[in-house]
């Protein structure tokens, strides 16, 4: 990786860091809590889970519904899934952060990558986990305030993570296409996809 891409990734990290400023806003008192995910055994399972933490839920499975659900009702809490069969839930959170500014949003996602997470912040997220997450982790997300929050530098990625960070960048900035990420990147076609199929190294 060259000092170029480097410098990218610094930018990337200090945008992540500066929008993660503005979410040290109070909590809101109420309790409503959307949760979108397409993945139902989890939906009910965390529903329950958030319940039981004096949270009231509304379980939706599509960006259609939680986009309708918001027209009804915009909850204080919201967690929601990513990837969607009908589109991205990143669209549920900027639309929430414009109906109600105060709320706290967390994104859910397999696919974690400093590219979607510096777009979920910018967006209105105010926190970004990646799949799989319990829901002690998802809660503690949630309230937490942007000062609870780990110093990065106490866990420095690895060469490998870092030049896969900047693969997902690049792969996001091109829209997913594999074609076009790897002309840019100057690899072969297939080695990204073999890249791009493994999960992101510690």
């Amino acid at each position: 990786m060259n000092r170029e891409d480097m410098s990218e990734l610094d930018r990337a990290a200090a945008e992540a860091a500066q929008s993660e400023s503005l979410g040290e806003e109070a909590l809101p008192e109420e309790r409503t809590l959307l949760i979108l995910d397409d993945d139902k055994p989890f939906l009910h399972r965390l529903a329950r889970a958030m319940e039981a933490r004096d949270f009231i839920v509304t379980q939706c499975e599509t960006v259609a519904e939680g986009l309708a659900a918001l027209e009804v009702s915009a909850p204080a809490f919201a967690i929601i899934d990513m990837r969607l069969g009908d589109g991205n839930g990143l669209d549920v959170i900027q639309k929430l952060k414009e109906t109600r500014p105060d709320a706290r949003g967390i994104i859910l996602t397999g696919y974690g990558n400093i590219a979607t997470a510096v777009t979920a912040v910018k967006l209105g997220a105010f926190d970004y986990l990646a799949k799989p997450a319990d829901a002690d982790e998802i809660y503690h997300a949630l309230m937490a305030t942007a000062i609870d929050k780990p110093d990065a530098q106490e866990n420095p990625m690895s060469a490998d993570r870092v030049r896969w960070e900047h693969i997902q960048r690049v792969f996001e900035s091109c829209d997913r296409n594999v074609s076009e990420t790897a002309r840019r990147l100057n690899m072969h076609r297939r080695t990204l996809q073999r890249i791009l199929a493994k999960r992101a190294p510690r």
